[in-house]
């Protein structure tokens, strides 16, 4: 990969005529990403492995952000966030070269097309991390969500049952979805795009 191929950031994309601020987080965010948590509904909590309100686990987000063990976006809506993004890679495992995808944007940024330019921004990033593919993992339920992964191509890999327990210790069963990030690369060569940059 040479400079050129590397995505810059902050960048401006319009969503449904509201214009949104996209960088990379840093472990300067913290307080934003708090305040961002804390306005999302208990069921957007189920996209994350972890329970993202515990501050034990948003310093843990900081301190991989801080370390480059995770790669962030945070979305930006004149300077309140509404939308990030996070990429999880276990640089030790034998599935170093996958990436795991957590999408999350708040009620007032959804149905303006936000979480699909996210989770485009983090096919740019995976390429930029080598990576060959991503997986997102969420409940059933989300059925507006898996809707738009599917349409980027993401494909049903496997179904958890009783996989998750949300807060009330209700039972959720998990569905993980995958995507080729080389074929997305293909795709861009294919039709003389190159890689997706700045």
């Amino acid at each position: 990969m040479t400079d050129t191929d590397i995505r810059t950031y902050p960048r401006r994309i319009d969503c449904g005529g509201t214009p949104i601020e996209i960088d990379r987080m840093t472990s300067g965010d913290r307080e934003a990403l708090v305040a961002f948590v804390a306005g999302l509904p208990a069921d957007d909590l189920l996209f994350v492995p972890r329970d993202i309100s515990h501050p034990k686990v948003i310093d843990a987000w900081m301190r991989a952000l801080d370390k480059g063990h995770l790669a962030s976006l945070a979305a930006r809506d004149g300077g309140t966030m509404v939308g990030c993004t996070a990429i999880a890679i276990d640089r030790l495992s034998w599935s170093r070269h996958v990436g795991e995808l957590r999408v999350l944007v708040s009620p007032a940024g959804r149905g303006k097309g936000l979480g699909r330019a996210l989770i485009q921004e983090c096919f740019a990033q995976a390429l930029e991390l080598g990576l060959k593919k991503l997986v997102a993992q969420m409940t059933i339920a989300q059925r507006g969500a898996i809707a738009i992964f599917e349409d980027l191509g993401f494909r049903p890999e496997a179904l958890l049952h009783r996989h998750v327990a949300d807060r009330d210790g209700a039972m959720h069963d998990l569905v993980v979805l995958s995507h080729d990030v080389d074929a997305v690369a293909a795709r861009h060569e294919a039709f003389g795009m190159g890689r997706a940059t700045g």
